[in-house]
């Protein structure tokens, strides 16, 4: 399956070289004009990548940014943009970009950068409903919290992301690289041990539900085990 790629630019010569290089290296591609139009075709299209432009009609690229991350904690993405002081790069960092790029810039470079965040986030397009039902328990993306009846626990933004990932592929097994480079995007000794004290407390959050389990699987990784209800 081809990996899909939203491009939010107001300019329109900007937007057909994008879409012509990044067809060419075997990319799909959708095209959005303003930062109204890109958040609406988030909310409705799987995307697997998507390019912002910081400055856009109706919403700018920042707010775009902030409200694909309340639809899909894990979205990727990249700022394009003429935007190149170190204000602005924070600002691009803070809303969690994966990469942020200035105009002017050499397509090879930019395809390169592109090319090594798929591959990060290679594997199945992950669910991107608000609410994603795991056994009895409801995990709700926006409110970031874990619902059983009105029993609700409060969710970190990295306990979400793990939990999304793993409930994505219930009573499959999630390899611990796949959710260090999708979580963390990197996968060393550091973030490994931040990967184990968060799987602690997803432990402790779904003993509300005895059907649903987060198992270790030696050498390989974790399965939840979601028992149907």
């Amino acid at each position: 399956m081809q990996r899909r790629v939203l491009i939010a630019e107001d300019d329109p010569n900007m937007g057909s070289l994008l879409e012509e290089n990044l067809r060419m290296a075997g990319y799909e591609t959708l095209l959005a004009v303003d930062g109204a139009d890109a958040r609406r075709l988030f909310a409705s299209e799987a995307i697997d990548l998507c390019i912002l432009d910081a400055m856009m009609p109706k919403k700018d690229g920042f707010q775009v940014a902030r409200e694909i991350r309340e639809l899909d904690p894990t979205a990727a993405f990249i700022f394009l943009t003429a935007k190149n002081t170190l204000m602005d790069k924070t600002q691009g960092f803070n809303v969690g970009c994966d990469d942020y790029v200035t105009k002017p810039f050499e397509v090879h470079e930019l395809l390169l950068r592109i090319n090594a965040i798929m591959e990060r986030t290679a594997g199945p397009r992950l669910h991107r409903a608000p609410l994603i039902q795991l056994g009895r328990l409801t995990l709700d993306l926006r409110s970031r919290s874990l619902m059983l009846g009105k029993q609700r626990v409060e969710l970190t933004e990295k306990e979400v992301r793990i939990l999304q990932i793993l409930g994505s592929h219930p009573n499959e097994v999630v390899t611990r690289t796949e959710l260090l480079e999708r979580v963390w995007g990197k996968d060393d000794p550091f973030h490994s041990k931040s990967l184990d004290v968060y799987l602690t407390r997803i432990r402790k959050h779904l003993r509300f539900d005895p059907g649903v389990v987060l198992h270790n699987v030696h050498g390989r990784g974790y399965r939840l085990v979601v028992s149907a209800v």
